[in-house]
């Protein structure tokens, strides 16, 4: 029978709420919509959200526990993690043992976790993937307001009269939010948009101003603003005598750092009049909202930058009202609640610190922990640097995909090859890290976990199950708390649903928590008591939460207005900030810098988004995005290919060349990994230098030198069946409707060992040496192989959708041998990824109807109308079919 479950979606921060209409359980049939309920989304979803019912199959799931390459049952999967943690503690201590977790976790699965390494294992080693993402967010908060709160909430990013938007591609990595903010400008044109980033990205659709700075310079920015405003006499002075100290020492530390707009502009790369227009109009627009994402974090100066943004804001009071205050915009779906309880190596759970011997004490007593660990851990790069030096020799990894996502990924991937225990808890059986894995335990995947997760405006949503478990598939936190019982602690990990769990992470957060003593922001004290029933019909709601009783309370929108941090005199600190040019600067071996980031329908490493067809058309190969002042120097064509090296490891993409880029950097994505490309793994590249506060990897930050690749064969090779690309120099796998894609290419021709076994029909161009074969089976079409010396030039999409054809004349098959659709058919390369909308299609509507307006477009094709994260793209193709019509 159909059920509809509503439910949180598993990708970025926004943590959209789902209405998800499950048809079959058994063959995981979902049709999944927005939630016009939810206040993260109203019904708005991304095209990754909108294609998550794409991802659910049992397709490469991890469903039966292995140890050691064997196939077991969960007694002896666990006694072994058990027995070869004990063993490690006993020989070694707590110290060599070490949990990397990720923001995939559901808030009761990272509890569980955090519990067991720091109360009763010992050992604070336990940090996430957030170190990756909003680290630096983190420590900021900590230094400005005594605490990792979030001040402000959505609605402000549509009420402000200015938005900032700082190292954040908004239009691809917050889809929904950068819709809400599309709508608001165009209701409010008089709205002003400031993009701060060295690339032009599509978020900068909707900027009045793009200020493309150079890498690693936001600190002057901020800091000549913060002097701009204070010379100005822009200052809330009742705000900043109340409730702040420390200005003098951020003012001088700014003058020193930037100085004159004429300074800063030089600093900044910049010209001076975008710099005075900045900051002209965050002086004279009250009602301004600044926002960032890994721009900012993922920095060796990111806790800086933070503070930078922050002062600006405490100095005009700008800060937790309607409209006005800082905001970051979190990655992952649950970073924030890792946060909440302690998931980082540098923090306690509730919000609780290790600076403070109380902290430690309180929650070793509501534990009742016997082995409280007093001291932070080792943080993610740090971390695999003291595995693969032997001083921690059990890791235990969940949920996440280090050996493609980490900076110098190569050596994480030594780090465990020499490490004695690696234990991996994944739902997917084949990826770069689980193929390290001496233990591999199935996790439930996101279709089958219950449990909590909250997003950037600390809104905690429920997360519902769809199906039941696969297999032998377990939640998380069951996963820990069974491994936590053979090691003796059953009566403190006595948990059979996530509801309890909840309610015990709640309770912690009011523990010894009033006025009467160093009151703690992070207080859900209100949802302690909650039934099953009421845990199961929990609506979203943002914290703080607290309250006696039964839950009764709605939450906060937003905080600080009046002050009240949670500092010891309930002041914010202003925090000096200092710019000096970063280390990793270029030089003569590498003479680029290359930035790193994600692109619109994939997420992470790709092991769920590569599973949907549709999120695979969009952008389908890894590559590098370089100036074309750069790429004519080092005579690099369009399209061709390179290797990209650093001092730390290289990888060959393909080139386009864009003037997105600032002259003397790059860009390249981090999504893929050594399971679906060659040579595409971008992480092998990045530089490991962190943060010194933050401890965050600088992934936007690394010099590097590219260099022409020529390869003597390419190939385009469309098959039904998995290809194993090893005997490739160059392959990505792209996924298609009914079946997979490979871009190859080599320095010969490897068309033998491609399986081409059937009816074949082949054709030899006798001039260009171009070859091209179609196979069929009982007249179903199995496979096409297109070569050539060139890169090859065909018709990809068209290609792919006679995939689905169940009949085929003489003719027809010859058709397919020209690699092309016949005259007026085919739609190109997709734009719209959330109706499957190609270019070409868009193209023949905009030239047929006379279009002028994206709108236009979604109006006869629905192209736009979702996420209308490919509203730029369209609206440039429209630009592109009128100039060259005239």
């Amino acid at each position: 029978m159909a059920k509809t479950v509503h439910t949180t979606c598993a990708y970025c921060g926004v943590g959209c709420g789902i209405k998800a209409e499950v048809s079959d359980q058994t063959l995981h049939l979902v049709n999944i919509q927005g939630n016009e309920d939810h206040p993260a989304n109203f019904g708005r979803l991304c095209s990754k959200g909108s294609a998550l019912g794409e991802t659910v199959s049992l397709e490469n799931r991890l469903l039966t526990p292995e140890v050691d390459g064997e196939v077991v049952h969960w007694d002896r999967a666990l006694e072994s993690v058990a027995s070869r943690l004990r063993d490690t503690v006993a020989q070694y201590g707590p110290d060599a043992v070490a949990l990397y977790g990720s923001g995939q976790l559901m808030t009761e699965d990272y509890y569980v976790a955090n519990k067991l390494m720091k109360g009763f294992i010992g050992s604070a080693n336990i940090d996430t993937n957030s170190r990756l993402c909003m680290a630096s967010t983190v420590a900021g908060h900590k230094r400005a307001f005594g605490s990792d709160t979030l001040p402000n909430c959505y609605e402000d990013l549509e009420q402000c009269d200015l938005l900032v938007l700082v190292g954040s591609n908004t239009a691809w990595c917050h889809p929904v939010l950068f819709q809400r903010i599309r709508a608001a400008k165009q209701q409010r044109p008089e709205m002003k948009v400031v993009v701060i980033d060295p690339r032009k990205t599509d978020t900068c659709d909707i900027a009045d101003l793009h200020l493309p700075l150079r890498p690693g310079t936001d600190v002057a920015l901020f800091a000549g603003l913060l002097m701009h405003l204070s010379e100005r006499g822009v200052v809330d002075g009742h705000y900043v005598e109340q409730h702040t100290t420390g200005l003098q020492g951020a003012l001088k530390a700014a003058e020193e750092s930037a100085g004159s707009i004429q300074k800063v502009a030089e600093i900044c790369d910049l010209d001076c009049q975008s710099v005075e227009a900045f900051y002209r109009w965050f002086a004279s627009l009250d009602k301004t909202v600044t926002a960032w994402s890994q721009g900012v974090n993922q920095s060796v100066a990111g806790t800086d930058k933070v503070n930078a943004i922050i002062n600006c804001h405490l100095l005009t009071g700008r800060i937790g009202k309607p409209g006005s205050g800082p905001l970051s915009l979190t990655g992952q779906p649950n970073a924030m609640g890792g946060r909440e309880v302690g998931g980082l190596a540098s923090q306690l759970a509730a919000h609780m610190d290790f600076s403070d011997p109380a902290d430690i004490d309180r929650v070793r007593r509501f534990w009742q922990a016997p082995a409280m660990a007093d001291k932070p851990g080792k943080t993610a790069v740090d971390m695999f640097q003291a595995v693969e030096k032997g001083k921690i020799k059990f890791i235990w990894i969940m949920g996440t995909n280090p050996l493609v996502s980490m900076p110098d990924a190569d050596q994480c991937r030594a780090a465990l090859a020499k490490c004695p225990t690696v234990v991996v808890s994944d739902c997917i059986k084949t990826t770069d890290t689980s193929a390290y894995a001496d233990i591999l335990l199935p996790a439930a995947g996101w279709s089958e976990k219950d449990g909590t997760v909250t997003n950037s405006e600390r809104r905690i949503s429920r997360q519902k199950a769809l199906f039941p478990l696969s297999g032998d598939a377990r939640p998380d936190w069951w996963i820990v708390s069974q491994v936590a019982t053979c090691l003796g602690f059953s009566e403190a990990f006595n948990y059979q649903q996530a509801s309890q769990i909840f309610c015990e992470h709640a309770a912690l957060s009011g523990f010894e928590n009033s006025d009467s003593g160093k009151r703690r922001d992070f207080d859900i004290s209100a949802l302690s008591r909650l039934t099953e029933n009421d845990y199961d019909q929990l609506q979203p709601l943002q914290w703080p939460v607290s309250g006696r009783g039964h839950y009764t309370a709605v939450g906060s929108k937003r905080l600080f207005a009046g002050g009240g941090f949670f500092t010891e005199d309930r002041k914010a600190r202003f925090v000096p900030t200092c710019f000096s040019w970063q280390r990793n600067q270029p030089d003569e071996d590498y003479p680029l810098l290359l930035n790193t980031g994600r692109i619109r329908d994939q997420w992470h490493t790709m092991t769920r988004t590569a599973l949907s067809a549709r999120l695979s058309q969009h952008i389908d190969e890894p590559f590098i995005e370089v100036h074309p002042d750069d790429a004519s120097r080092l005579m690099i064509k369009d399209q061709s290919y390179c290797r990209v090296s650093s001092a730390f490891g290289n990888a060959v993409l393909k080139v386009t060349v864009t003037d997105s880029c600032k002259q003397g950097t790059v860009f390249a994505p981090m999504h893929w990994s050594r399971t679906n490309s060659r040579s595409g793994a971008i992480g092998s590249l990045v530089n490991p230098l962190t943060d010194p506060v933050s401890r965050q990897p600088d992934c936007k930050h690394t010099p590097v030198r590219l260099e022409a690749f020529d390869f003597n064969w390419h190939g385009v090779f469309l098959t039904r069946e998995k290809l194993d690309m090893q005997a490739f120099t160059y392959g990505t796998e792209v996924r298609m409707q009914h079946g997979f894609r490979y871009e190859l290419s080599d320095d010969q021709d490897l068309t033998e060992s491609l399986n081409m076994s059937g009816d074949r029909i082949r054709y030899l161009d006798p001039v260009s040496g171009c070859t091209r074969h179609v196979l069929f089976k009982q007249n179903k079409l199995q496979g096409i192989l297109i070569t050539d010396c060139q890169p090859v030039q065909c018709d990809r999409s068209w290609l792919q959708s006679a995939f689905a054809r169940s009949e085929w004349s003489v003719t027809d098959r010859w058709q397919l041998l020209a690699g092309n659709a016949p005259q007026g058919e085919g739609e190109g390369q997709t734009v719209c990824a959330c109706f499957g909308v190609g270019e070409r299609l868009i193209c023949r509507a905009i030239a047929a109807d006379g279009i002028t307006d994206p709108a236009q477009v979604g109006q006869t094709l629905k192209a736009g109308t979702n996420c209308g994260s490919c509203i730029p793209e369209i609206r440039r193709l429209i630009k592109s079919v009128h100039t060259s019509s005239s």
